[in-house]
């Protein structure tokens, strides 16, 4: 008898246990019932513009986010970091055991509105391409009785990183009422920075570790593939920054009276950034890409990955490649030399037959886990020394200027460190399950990243995996005017949280 109610006890918890884990058909039906849902949050949340340079602008996304959370029974707080918070919101299981900690930023890229194919980069508008592959607007209102994956929501966040944070709230209200919550309790960083560096967000994880405490930590950020099939991310480059000043005359001076005499800054800059790097793209410092080495494992990883390099090369409009890598995703297992921008006296209507006073360029150098930057810092300070170069950390007094023949201003800082979890860790092999259950067929699983994501504070303070999932079509014009997000990738998108807070954990 006793073996009965025991064989009985284990079917029904089977039973049970099946119907905690929607099948791929199960998810898409939940997501078409909710994603009009889900486009509703879409357009309320990108209508708050969201640069922070403007505090107020953030405080009202604070504001909303805050509420979202509350409407839902999560608990939320502000963790103080002595400028622009960012916000902890919590949702306990108390039979759990393991936590999930999820991370979205919530500000974006500043706009420049005259660039804008529509009235108002923060008023979500729906478009499709037309005959001659024009996006055109059509009425919004046409979502409510039509669907085409390939029409696109245009407003600024879109797709960074505003589209993941309500395709999430989607995913969860949707499961909620289906009874389906995860078996595990949940964490959300909210950060309001990001798109500024996250400058207080690596001391502010310090600060607050205990309350950031989880088990695997999960990045929704960034586009899938280019292939735009489901994606995996295991890893991130870092980023470091350097801007480079050069010095001519005091002050700009007539071509005609002083060229040939007084040294022109931009051409001393030119040629010391020149001497960086050779004619294929390779910087010439020598041991800059020290200690960047691949197994025959590591090659298969890369390998894998479905990259078209002639296709990539035909959307960049590129007839040849920077040799750092032999294919695109080798390149980027390397850390960059990146000018950034650059600036020199004036152009176009304003230009004027002058020596400039100073030339200017701003350098990013993306980080791989390989890469110590403060090592490679020293290795570019002794290379614009051994160009013959006074390095100051200050514009030059009079002195300065007489005694030293060449000077530049160097100033660096360091953002992020890179970070980078291995694709065979128990995070990745229930990340590939959940996504297979999900779409039956195998994620496109990327070693990492060439952006920049702030998350390596959270991996060494926490000592916890990371794993990215990227949502959205890579080519939403993320950081440009028009950004936009595929109506296929936002529902796809839900469908992926979904398996996500659906995957057995405990």
């Amino acid at each position: 008898m006793k073996k009965l109610i025991s064989l009985f006890l284990f079917l029904i918890s089977s039973i049970g246990f099946s119907q905690t884990v929607p099948s791929k058909e199960i998810l898409e039906s939940w997501t078409d019932e909710y994603w009009q849902h889900g486009l509703s949050l879409l357009e309320e949340i990108v209508k708050i513009p969201n640069d922070a340079v403007y505090p107020e602008q953030i405080e009202a996304n604070i504001n909303w986010c805050e509420e979202q959370f509350s409407n839902r029974n999560w608990s939320s707080e502000r963790l103080e970091t002595g400028g622009i918070p960012i916000l902890l919101a919590q949702k306990v299981n108390p039979n759990a055991n393991k936590t999930i900690l999820f991370y979205f930023h919530i500000d974006g890229q500043a706009v420049d509105r005259s660039k804008w194919n529509q009235p108002d980069p923060y008023q979500a508008v729906l478009k499709e391409r037309d005959a001659n592959g024009e996006w055109k607007t059509i009425e919004i209102e046409r979502l409510e009785n039509e669907y085409n994956p390939e029409w696109r929501i245009f407003a600024r966040s879109t797709s960074d990183d505003k589209g993941p944070f309500a395709m999430f709230l989607t995913a969860w209200d949707a499961l909620v009422e289906k009874n389906s919550e995860p078996d595990y309790s949940i964490k959300i960083i909210l950060d309001f920075e990001e798109e500024q560096g996250s400058p207080r967000l690596p001391k502010a994880v310090l600060d607050y570790k205990d309350k950031l405490e989880a088990d695997i930590m999960l990045i929704m950020d960034g586009p899938r593939h280019i292939s735009n099939q489901p994606t995996l991310t295991y890893g991130a480059r870092g980023i470091a920054e350097m801007t480079l000043t050069t010095y001519g005359p005091r002050l700009p001076q007539h071509s005609g009276h002083f060229g040939n005499y007084a040294p022109n800054p931009a051409f001393l800059l030119a040629q010391l950034l020149a001497s960086m790097k050779d004619e294929n793209g390779r910087v010439s410092i020598p041991g800059y890409y020290d200690g960047i080495e691949f197994t025959e494992k590591e090659k298969a990883i890369l390998e894998a990955v479905p990259d078209d390099e002639q296709t990539i090369q035909t959307r960049l409009g590129i007839g040849r490649t920077d040799q750092v890598g032999n294919t695109y995703q080798e390149s980027i297992q390397y850390p960059s030399l990146n000018i950034r921008g650059m600036e020199s006296a004036w152009v176009g209507p304003e230009a004027r037959t002058i020596v400039p006073a100073t030339a200017l360029a701003e350098l990013d150098i993306r980080l791989v886990p390989e890469s110590d930057p403060e090592r490679l810092f020293s290795l570019i300070r002794s290379h614009i020394e051994k160009q013959r170069f006074q390095i100051l950390d200050h514009d030059p007094s009079d002195e300065e200027r007489m005694k030293y023949p060449k000077i530049v201003k160097l100033e660096s800082k360091i953002s992020y460190q890179a970070f980078r979890t291995s694709m065979e860790s128990p995070a990745g092999e229930w990340l590939r399950s959940a996504m297979y259950r999900a779409f039956e067929e195998e994620p496109v699983q990327i070693r990492i990243s060439g952006g920049s994501i702030p998350i390596s504070p959270f991996v060494d303070a926490l000592n916890i995996p990371a794993v990215t999932i990227p949502t959205v079509n890579s080519d939403n014009n993320q950081h440009s005017p028009n950004e936009n997000i595929r109506l296929g990738n936002y529902k796809e998108g839900i469908q992926t949280i979904m398996s996500v807070l659906t995957e057995p954990l405990n």
